[in-house]
């Protein structure tokens, strides 16, 4: 883990860190000026959050392949290894510039307090604000990486090269280090899967303007050989910084596995719930707007309409992974009668008494410490820690206001706010809880609490439907809030089915051996069980050898 940088100041008397910051300060300014300008190129000025990326030339030479930096970027589980500083720009100039304020808003810390010498320096003014979601991305205004000696007088200006191509719409089309297994089955799913484009009325009332539900459909091999047939249906949705283009390798995957017979024949529906806000979870919110009620009053009636579904309960199916796992698992609970089960993988916080390691209904409750003071760990990788909650939230806010994990969070869970916003969870600064907040979460959105509390009115509809995989590895802490979540449907009598799998993390809980979505399978034939329960079961290598019985 790279360790949050020492505040040295506190070992030095005040008046020596007055005078210490000062000459620093002004070093800074007189030496130090960074500037950032737009290509002559440009066919029009730009504007955005610019962003400057700075790691230790030497650190980023070891790191890149054959030596060659190509990027400098950040990552959530090196936090601290590169500094970034942001500000936003207004119709910059094709052939101006503008200096980076690389003081007020920056991580781990402004850059005066980076030691003097050779820095692989790169700038992206994020035209859409959505790099807290998705990175770089089309239409994004991007440097070439750029050797700068801090300490050694001006630099030359940054120049911000070329605008990155592609498109933001519904296309097929996979990133090109893509694996060639991963094309080829792309290739062959291209024929059967469907764009889904769905103009939703409660969604477009909300906002004002027109709002879509997208994904894909792809219906089973021998859909077409079989006009008389309906099929049970499978509601898939990704995690937190996927989209509609980055659901493909998923499509090709279970059409492949359909094809080959690992997989029983299911329509399977592929959902976007990429937002500019972040991942909108399928849930009604007074930020985010009525995306439950859209999905499941409008978009799988019409659905239901044009395919061969089956449209009873025990033939429409959940599954998703992280912020998806949370957002089938809540759309089970919210509407247990629509649904026959819920297969959620890792999913997001369901009870928050631990949300990620915090309870956010204790006394004084702080995400960014423990009760007795130590940061609170948010990412961990074979039980070494790699990132803090504090480090986490506050790298998300210099990278923007929007679209951050943190962020999307309260634009799905938190009430307005008097300027039109999500009431912040917790003091960005500080890390403190707001109490009214949390309770707010509380009573709408934490899934256990909605299961203690309502428990006898949900029975009926909802015992025996949800299925909760983890692994007991998890690398956000998720197994945490997990256990809670099965011991409060424990507590209820409930049917339960929360299965830890020993050893496995957030990114390889699906694979076993060289198969790295083996768990697919296995989740695919347990709902075709309770579809189809007289259908002929699996060849044993295909079966869910492993599953934990459902407890009565």
């Amino acid at each position: 883990m790279a360790a949050p940088r020492p505040q040295w100041f506190l070992v030095a008397g005040l008046s020596l860190l007055a005078s210490l910051t000062a000459c620093r300060r002004e070093d800074v300014a007189q030496g130090q000026t960074l500037r950032v300008q737009l290509a002559d190129s440009a066919a029009q000025p730009a504007s955005g959050r610019l962003l400057l990326f700075a790691m230790p030339a030497a650190e980023a030479r070891a790191a890149a392949k054959d030596g060659k930096v190509v990027s400098v970027d950040t990552s959530p589980f090196k936090p601290t290894q590169v500094s970034v500083a942001a500000m936003e720009v207004t119709q910059l100039a094709p052939g101006a510039s503008v200096t980076v304020d690389t003081e007020s808003l920056a991580f781990p810390a402004a850059f005066s307090k980076l030691k003097p010498g050779e820095y692989a320096m790169q700038a992206v003014l994020d035209v859409n604000h959505d790099y807290n979601y998705g990175g770089r991305g089309p239409g994004d205004w991007v440097s070439d990486v750029t050797m700068v000696k801090l300490g050694a007088g001006a630099a030359a200006p940054i120049s911000l090269a070329r605008a990155l191509p592609g498109t933001s719409g519904p296309t097929w089309e996979l990133p090109a280090d893509a694996p060639k297994e991963v094309q080829d089955d792309a290739a062959a799913a291209r024929p059967h899967a469907e764009p889904l484009d769905f103009p939703s009325p409660a969604l477009t009332a909300f906002w004002g303007r027109p709002v879509h539900i997208r994904g894909w459909v792809l219906p089973p091999p021998d859909y077409a050989a079989h006009p008389g047939q309906r099929y049970p249906t499978v509601y898939y949705t990704h995690g937190f910084s996927g989209k509609l283009s980055r659901l493909i390798a998923d499509v090709a995957s279970m059409d492949e596995r359909m094809r080959d017979g690992r997989m029983p024949p299911m329509i399977w529906v592929f959902l976007d719930e990429s937002s500019a806000t972040g991942t909108h979870e399928f849930a009604d919110s007074v930020n985010n707007g009525p995306w439950g009620t859209a999905l499941t009053t409008e978009l799988i009636p019409e659905l239901e309409k044009r395919y061969r579904m089956d449209a009873r309960p025990s033939g429409r199916f959940l599954t998703g992974h992280s912020s998806g796992g949370w957002a089938t698992l809540w759309l089970q609970v919210a509407y247990p009668k629509v649904f026959g089960g819920t297969w959620s993988t890792s999913p997001d916080p369901s009870d928050f008494t631990d949300f990620t390691g915090a309870d956010l209904y204790a006394k004084d409750a702080n995400v960014y410490r423990k009760p007795d003071g130590k940061p609170l760990p948010l990412v961990r990788d074979k039980g070494e820690v790699k990132a803090t909650f504090e480090e986490f939230a506050k790298l998300e806010r210099v990278l923007g206001p929007y679209g951050g994990q943190m962020s999307s969070f309260e634009w799905v869970f938190s009430p307005r706010g008097e300027d039109g916003r999500p009431v912040p969870l917790f003091d960005r600064d500080t890390g403190r809880v707001d109490p009214q907040v949390a309770a707010y979460w509380r009573e709408h959105y934490d899934i256990a609490h909605r299961l203690r509390t309502q428990w006898p009115a949900l029975k009926a509809d909802l015992d025996g439907k949800v299925h909760v995989i983890v692994g007991d590895a998890d690398t956000f802490y998720l197994d945490g809030s997990a256990r809670k979540l099965k011991a409060t449907l424990e507590t209820l009598g409930a049917k339960t089915d929360v299965r830890f799998l020993p050893g496995r993390t957030h990114f390889d809980l699906y694979a076993e051996g060289d198969d790295r979505r083996a768990l697919s399978s296995k989740i695919a034939w347990e709902m075709y069980a309770i579809a189809r329960p007289d259908a002929p079961k699996p060849a044993k290598e295909q079966a869910p050898t492993d599953a934990v019985p459902v407890k009565r």
